[in-house]
Parts: C-alpha cells; sequence; structure tokens
C-alpha cells in the first residue's frame, strides 16, 4: 500500500526545501567573484551576524510558517481542488497573478511602515537588514514577529484571495521562494531569467539593503509598482567593481535630485 501525502502537507513543507535547496546552489555559485555584487571580504566584514545565528533564525520563521499554514489549511477545508493540470491556463496565471499582487501590496505597506515606524525599525526590522551584503539563505532572516507579519499573514492573504487549492499554493509558494531568495543572493548571472523578466530583482533589492537605498526600494518579492506610484523607487545603474564583480549605484540623475 503506498502513502500518500496530502496536498497540504505538501504546501506547507515543500516552499521549505526549495529554499534550502535553491539556496544552497547560489552558496555555490558565490564562488564566482566576478558575477558577485559585493566582494567575499564585504561579506565577512560588513555583515553584523554570524552565519549560523542567521541559520537558526531562518529555521525559527519556517517552523512558525508551518504551524500556521497547517492552521490555515485546516480552517479552509481539506479540499485540495482541482490540480494544477485540471485547470485552465487562464485560471492558472489568473490565480497566480492576484496572489502575485495580494503579496506585493501586503508586502510594500508593511515593509515601508517598518521602516518609517522608528520603534519598528529599530525594534524589529532592523534585524533583517544586520545583513547588509544579502546573501541566498538569509532572505528569511527576519525577527519572528516580522516573519508574522510579512511573510505569514501575506502569504495568507494571498492564498485566500486568489481562491487557489492547496495543491495550486504549492507552486505558487514554491515559486515565490525561489524568488526571494534570488532576489537576495548577491549575484548577478548571465541568463537569469528573473533579471530578465522582473525589474524587482538582485541589484534592485540590493540597493535597498545600502544605507543610501534604505527608505526606497521597499518593493518585494515581484514588481516595483508600488515604489513607481509612491515615489520610492531609485533608480540604480549596474557598473563593473574594482578588483572584479558588480555594483549596483544610484544613477546621476538621482544624486542631482
Amino acid at each position: 500500500m503506498g502513502f500518500a501525502v496530502s496536498d497540504e502537507l505538501l504546501g506547507t513543507f515543500v516552499p521549505i526545501l526549495v529554499y534550502w535547496v535553491y539556496s544552497g546552489l547560489y552558496v555555490l555559485l558565490g564562488s564566482f567573484d566576478n558575477y558577485r555584487l559585493h566582494s567575499r571580504k564585504d561579506e565577512d566584514d560588513k555583515n553584523l551576524v554570524s552565519k549560523g545565528t542567521v541559520v537558526k533564525g531562518v529555521i525559527l520563521q519556517q517552523s512558525l510558517q508551518a504551524v500556521v499554514a497547517i492552521l490555515l489549511f485546516t480552517v479552509t477545508g481539506s479540499d485540495s481542488g482541482d490540480a494544477p493540470s485540471q485547470l485552465s491556463v487562464i485560471v492558472l496565471a489568473r490565480q497566480f497573478f492576484i496572489a502575485m499582487l495580494v503579496l506585493d501590496t501586503w508586502q510594500y505597506f508593511m515593509h515601508r511602515y517598518m521602516h518609517h515606524n522608528k520603534f519598528l525599525y529599530r525594534h524589529i526590522h532592523s534585524q533583517h537588514h544586520r545583513l547588509v551584503v544579502p546573501y541566498s539563505f538569509g532572505a528569511l532572516y527576519n525577527h519572528p514577529l516580522e516573519g508574522l507579519l510579512l511573510d505569514t499573514i501575506g502569504g495568507a492573504l494571498s492564498f485566500l484571495l486568489s481562491g487557489m487549492s492547496p495543491r495550486v499554493s504549492i507552486f505558487f509558494f514554491s515559486f515565490a521562494t525561489i524568488k526571494t531568495v534570488d532576489d537576495h543572493c548577491g549575484l548577478w548571472l548571465p541568463g537569469n531569467l528573473f533579471h530578465m523578466i522582473f525589474r524587482n530583482n538582485t541589484a534592485y533589492h540590493d540597493v535597498h539593503h545600502q544605507l543610501y537605498g534604505n527608505k526606497y526600494n521597499f518593493s518585494q518579492p515581484f514588481f516595483v509598482v508600488w515604489d513607481r506610484i509612491l515615489g520610492t523607487y531609485m533608480p540604480y545603474s549596474l557598473e563593473k567593481r574594482a578588483g572584479g564583480g558588480f555594483e549596483a549605484r544610484p544613477t546621476k540623475e538621482y544624486k542631482d535630485n
């Protein structure tokens, strides 16, 4: 007799597995210094938290997210709905797009508020910004309360408002996880489809992690629409860095403003 794993369990734990596998791939690729946005020396010297602490923090956040996900699936029912292959491409695309917009909107305004509220920044969001030089497996290194407010609640809203089933959510949240890891990987690799499709990418988010970009480029993880509309978009150029690699710098036009 075979052992069947429910879509709810897969929707809970597959994105966690994807996180560590995909971020591990970027750890290996980090040895290619000519594609890094920061040198490995800067990664060691400028970051204010050890990699061991980051791993523990991410595991804690993922554990809390797993508990909330299981509760959410339990409350909304165990019906897995139609499999992606049974849904039309239009329906799947609509669900993905709505979920992306909901997640982006929630995270933009919560993220921006955590920067502008001095108490929340000092005691909560500043934990994520201890990574001045982002790297892949630090993507979900946050204060547990921030993880709950931004990622967990944002994910729950995107799931509920898009109308996707637990089975479809496996694919959506795995995709969102890959995108988030990619945004923090600190690498500008040739042929990266995310860099070709999304303006919100590794360099865009790297600007936000620098002191000069701390009040800009709040959008995550997909589009830059809210930054554009509300005037928090910081234009930048990607330039060759002395010693190898790239550097995202504010454009001359921005500096003159």
